[in-house]
């Protein structure tokens, strides 16, 4: 397995994925070695403690060197946004526990003594590394991996272990399937929505089922690459599964974005954490088509001002309940199954009718299959806002030819399909946009009205045109007729290799 020299430099590291991939081949060992459901618990701590180690541990120097006593003084982290760690817990003496019996032991001890130490951290670390079923020998191999990096310097390394967070969760969502929609929306997904909303400092920003905590990475990204201040901006998310809540939180922390995800986990459409905010940028990937959401009991909920959605999907839910959370001028970037820009069913149309006819709909995206872990079925990228700058009209793309191909299962877009759709947003905005047949319709809320509110991208702006054949008819037919009687050829070759296959086994057709 792959190994850090302890003489790499994290600014090199950092230059590629290659480091990313390293500590995925390297924690791979745990592979066979623990239950599955508690591997991605067991790295994301992994990473998490070496993290706050690393800033501590920095802190730690310069206050003994000031020569206050002051180093183990918990005020003195706390107030430069460091994570206080206790003596036990520090990265050093876990180092030297690795190859002991106990590795498991103190690991699981540490996370309880920062859990203890740092409030916001109350139940969210994983505590079982002593479990019988984890080979403490190869625990002990990982977290020499983890001793080996370079963290000198806990700027780069924050941004270095933050990105190994991301890859490594992505890593889990592909190994696991269905299961990893759960928690993961692929980068390209995120960094479009986030490329088209374009949130800026001062906002505040919210997701109502964040998963790991992807959107709010990217907004933070996006506002830091336009010289805005990454800390003027307020995070609100809310998460109803106990360990995808957990990863949030710490994949939160390992960035230093303060963000407020309430005490604990929580049911978004029961229990609405933050009831009373409103939010200028809402971001999210709600579960598709959710069944059996609790319409029964949320019935006179005032967040359904466009009609109550029904009891058999949340589809309408989810939009509902993110406009009803909307700002003056506010944005909301979402992702949904197709099923929610056509259906009719359960009151769906009326509710989509009037939402378009409240001119909130700016943009409908269609995107290309085979681009989340958990679905192969297509999806579109909902855009609403208050306060459109192009009143009355709302911009179609059929994206459903862009990307390509990461592998023979999972699709991605390129940064160029990425700014090509963004930049496409802004020129409709801007009020400078061209109708690009296959591609992009500006079209009135009358002509959708005339399409009875249905908001398939393909119903408006039609097909591509083809590019013009000039092989001579002739030509083109002798080609054909010739490849076809190839593919004769061959196919009464493998008739009789076939017939002589079940022969030998016996069998006369």
């Amino acid at each position: 397995m792959a190994r850090i020299s302890k003489s790499a430099k994290s600014s090199q590291s950092s230059a590629t994925l290659g480091f990313e991939q390293q500590i995925w081949n390297a924690a791979c060992e745990l592979w066979g070695h623990i239950p599955a459901a508690d591997y991605r618990k067991i790295f994301t701590g992994l990473i998490f403690l070496r993290y706050i180690s690393a800033a501590f541990e920095k802190r730690y120097k310069e206050l003994v060197a000031e020569g206050e006593g002051f180093e183990e003084d918990l005020d003195e982290y706390v107030s430069e946004n460091i994570f206080f760690v206790p003596q036990n817990a520090r990265w050093s003496e876990i180092a030297k526990a690795a190859h002991t019996p106990e590795i498991g032991k103190i690991l699981d001890q540490a996370m309880i003594e920062v859990e203890k130490n740092n409030k916001a951290l109350k139940g969210v670390l994983p505590k079982n590394y002593a479990a019988p079923d984890l080979d403490k020998r190869v625990l002990g191999n990982v977290v020499d991996v983890f001793s080996n990096m370079d963290m000198s310097d806990t700027e780069a390394s924050k941004d270095l272990l933050g990105r190994t967070y991301e890859y490594c969760i992505a890593q889990f969502a592909s190994y696991e399937g269905v299961k990893g929609g759960e928690f993961y929306t692929p980068a390209s997904v995120v960094k479009t929505i986030v490329e088209i909303l374009k949130p800026s400092e001062g906002k505040r920003v919210y997701d109502p089922c964040c998963g790991s905590g992807g959107m709010f990475v990217q907004s933070i990204k996006f506002i830091q690459d336009h010289s805005g201040n990454r800390n003027n901006v307020s995070v609100y998310g809310q998460e109803a599964n106990a360990d995808t809540w957990k990863m949030a939180k710490m994949n939160m922390a390992i960035r230093g974005i303060d963000a407020n995800f309430g005490e604990h986990h929580e049911d978004t459409f029961f229990h609405d954490l933050h009831a009373n905010e409103r939010f200028d940028f809402i971001m999210a990937n709600p579960p598709f088509n959710l069944k059996n959401w609790g319409q029964e009991q949320l019935q006179e909920d005032p967040r359904w001002q466009y009609g109550l959605p029904p009891a058999g999907n949340a589809n309408f839910a989810w939009i509902e309940h993110m406009i009803y959370h909307l700002a003056p001028g506010g944005k909301i970037g979402l992702v949904l199954a197709n099923g929610a820009l056509s259906t009719q069913t359960g009151g769906e149309g009326e509710i989509r009718k009037r939402i378009i006819e409240a001119d909130l709909v700016e943009g409908i995206v269609a995107m290309p299959t085979q681009l989340f872990y958990s679905v192969t079925i297509p999806v579109t990228l909902w855009f609403i806002s208050r306060g459109k700058k192009q009143k009355g009209k709302t911009l179609f793309i059929d994206a459903r030819n862009m990307g390509h191909m990461v592998d023979r299962k999972h699709r991605d877009l390129s940064e160029q399909d990425i700014e090509r759709l963004a930049s496409t947003f802004e020129k409709f905005q801007k009020g400078k946009l061209q109708d690009e047949k296959g591609f992009c319709a500006v079209v009135e809320t009358a002509d959708i009205a005339k399409q009875d509110y249905i908001l398939t991208p393909g119903r408006y702006v039609g097909i591509e045109d083809t590019v013009q054949d000039d092989e001579p008819f002739e030509q083109k037919m002798a080609r054909l007729t010739g490849e076809l009687s190839e593919m004769f050829a061959k196919s009464h070759d493998l008739e009789k290799q076939i017939k002589k296959n079940l022969e030998g086994l016996g069998f006369k057709m």
